[in-house]
């Protein structure tokens, strides 16, 4: 590889993170609104990215600039994986529960945090805490691990596909033990992968999918037929997000995170305003749709002053350098 082409890699592998952090940070104020009506009155004009959130609001206590939950559990996968050199399921799994207890984590806790923590805890009160795996999450078909895969992505884009796609279950396994939440992790870091290696943007979803469907033809036909309704459902994200559904689970989510990212291939900041615009679980959306942007487009296609307002800039930013470093050692 020419220093030339490895520069322009490690770019758009900065552009994955730094997009599935700013895409969901770009969410927090509108996050979880699902009448458009009601959108339109909190913030006339459509959100554009980084709102104030509303008293009453599920992030009421959060500041523009912060991370929904989402982007917490994605910032202790990266400072996990950066400190430690490489995933390990126990190393990052113990992090999490420890960065998501109730007792001190002040943001909201969803179904796979919480059946992770409780599968922790039983397990827990009748062994020693170490012996757990982490490997048995909840059984949850939303976007938990979805919304913080580019960092495993990163520290791995050079590692052969079996061990890659065994990390990518590794992963999923922490806290989402579900057939959909596998096939999805699946497809969407195999995504990634090619498009950090430069494949355009059609090649890289139609190989992701037909590696998912020669690994398991169950898991193939969820996600080719999810890729298909994103294809049908036209332009206009928000036309297209209410058709295929603005809440949460995977099925509504994926579809409609490849919409918009078909949508504005090639233009970061109107992709995730559109899709912030369509209302419903518009982080998990934003934060899949940022990353994928971001390791088609590079990190320059991410506009500064979204990265510079993000709270945790110099967090990420360390991150990502520790864990570019550690991958070039692969």
């Amino acid at each position: 590889m020419t220093d030339g082409i490895a520069v322009e890699r490690e770019n758009r592998i900065r552009g994955a993170i730094w997009g599935q952090f700013v895409g969901d940070a770009a969410a927090l104020g509108s996050h979880w609104i699902y009448d458009l009506d009601e959108l339109a009155q909190l913030f006339p004009g459509g959100p554009v990215g980084f709102e104030q959130p509303r008293p009453g609001h599920y992030h009421a206590r959060r500041q523009p600039g912060d991370q929904t939950h989402y982007g917490d559990g994605a910032l202790v996968l990266l400072e996990s994986v950066g400190q430690h050199g490489g995933f390990d399921p126990l190393v990052f799994g113990a992090a999490f529960v420890n960065s998501f207890d109730e007792k001190r984590y002040d943001g909201y806790l969803d179904k796979a945090t919480r059946g992770t923590i409780a599968n922790f805890e039983v397990f827990a009160s009748t062994h020693p805490p170490e012996d757990f795996d982490f490997q048995s999450g909840a059984d949850d078909h939303h976007p938990a691990t979805q919304t913080r895969l580019s960092v495993l992505v990163a520290r791995y884009a050079d590692a052969p596909l079996g061990e890659f796609l065994r990390l990518v279950d590794a992963l999923t396994l922490v806290t989402q033990d579900n057939a959909v939440a596998r096939a999805d992790a699946r497809f969407a870091a195999l995504l990634l992968r090619f498009l950090i290696d430069g494949s355009s943007v059609e090649n890289a979803l139609d190989t992701a999918v037909e590696h998912v469907e020669s690994t398991d033809a169950a898991e193939g036909s969820l996600v080719r037929d999810q890729v298909d309704r994103a294809r049908r459902a036209g332009g206009d994200t928000t036309k297209a997000t209410l058709s295929l559904g603005q809440s949460c689970p995977l099925e509504y989510t994926v579809p409609g995170a490849l919409q918009v990212f078909l949508s504005f291939p090639d233009d970061f900041e109107h992709a995730i305003v559109a899709t912030l615009q369509a209302g419903g679980d518009n982080a998990a959306r934003a934060s899949m749709a940022g990353s994928w942007l971001g390791a088609h487009l590079g990190v320059d296609a991410i506009p500064v002053a979204w990265r510079e307002r993000l709270a945790n800039a110099q967090r990420i930013s360390g991150g990502i350098e520790t864990v570019l470093a550690a991958s070039r050692s692969i």
